[in-house]
């Protein structure tokens, strides 16, 4: 089980570890006090610090700090500190994530100065230093976002191909529903996604009732589970075993997608990916990218194509 938490006392970690939690996640996102201030975040690091510690002194056996680059008043400098600051904290994994800057979306982002985000060559540098940071200091690159210690389930995941992501991140959990609790959470099983209400009040009505608090969702076709099988492979592992995709879902891979087959060129071409009859792998610089990769076979995507705002920027 694993809960991400705010603030944490001695009394609640005593009542998680005695009903089965073993795993905590901190949602630090930055320590510098001015990028904090501007995201509306205070949480300094003497915080941060009692509460690794506190999860540890009840035998909390993974920890994971969660960063997100891109926010305001980001710099190369400042992250840098950031990470200094994070490693003291010794957990077990990490997940490093970009900002989604999208406030045609979310309003709350309006009020975010758009010249104090860091430029895309900026948050390209903070993330190919994080990269060498981590894998320096004895963490391994998982997924396009995530490190963990060489001894972690998730790295030991990889070399089984087991490795799987869903919106919390990656797991080893593939094939397993995620119940989603709590307003604007997400849902997901075999053939479906499905997102609670994001206001309060109709949550609350829901259960009252007896229902669940859903406000929308998505039955998957098969088409739809046919690329999200391709992309979460891709996303997670890095690699395509062709001949094992086909013969999962009676398809010819370059007939099926014979569109993507030719958008892919390009990456090939850049020596981000190698492609044969067998398997598609991406290369250590491809992972970097690994999001603009598998675009090609996102059908809803193709279809937006036309609206440059529906998605955020990848880098």
């Amino acid at each position: 089980m694993k809960l991400t938490l705010v603030f944490l006392n001695e009394d609640q970690m005593k009542l998680m570890v005695d009903n089965g939690f073993n795993r905590v996640s901190f949602g630090q996102q930055d320590f510098d006090e001015k990028v904090q201030t501007a995201v509306h975040r205070i949480q300094p690091y003497d915080i941060t610090k009692g509460a690794v510690d506190l999860a540890r002194k009840y035998g909390i056996k993974s920890i994971n700090v969660d960063l997100i680059y891109g926010l305001p008043f980001q710099t190369f400098e400042t992250f840098k500190k950031t990470l200094d600051m994070t490693l003291t904290l010794n957990p077990d994994r990490l997940a490093v994530f970009n900002y989604a800057h999208v406030p045609w979306l979310k309003k709350t982002m309006r009020k975010i100065d758009e010249t104090t985000l860091p430029t895309p060559d900026v948050k390209l540098s903070i993330l190919q230093y994080t990269i060498d940071f981590f894998e320096n200091n004895g963490y391994k690159m998982i997924g396009m976002d995530h490190f963990a210690k060489p001894d972690d389930e998730l790295f030991l995941a990889i070399d089984k191909g087991e490795l799987h992501r869903n919106f919390q991140g990656y797991t080893t959990k593939g094939g397993a529903d995620l119940i989603g609790i709590g307003i604007t959470s997400i849902g997901e099983g075999v053939d479906y996604y499905a997102q609670n209400h994001k206001e309060m009040t109709p949550y609350e009505e829901a259960i009252d009732v007896g229902n669940l608090p859903f406000e929308r969702g998505i039955v998957l076709n098969n088409d739809d589970q046919i690329r999200q099988f391709l992309i979460m492979e891709l996303m997670s592992n890095f690699k395509l075993d062709i001949k094992r995709f086909e013969s999962l879902y009676a398809i010819t891979f370059k007939e099926y997608f014979a569109e993507e087959v030719i958008a892919l060129q390009e990456f090939i071409e850049a020596d981000l990916l190698t492609m044969n009859e067998e398997k598609i792998e991406v290369s250590a610089t491809g992972t970097m990218l690994i999001r603009n990769i598998v675009m090609p076979f996102d059908a809803y995507m193709k279809s937006h194509t036309g609206n440059a705002k529906t998605f955020s920027k990848t880098v």
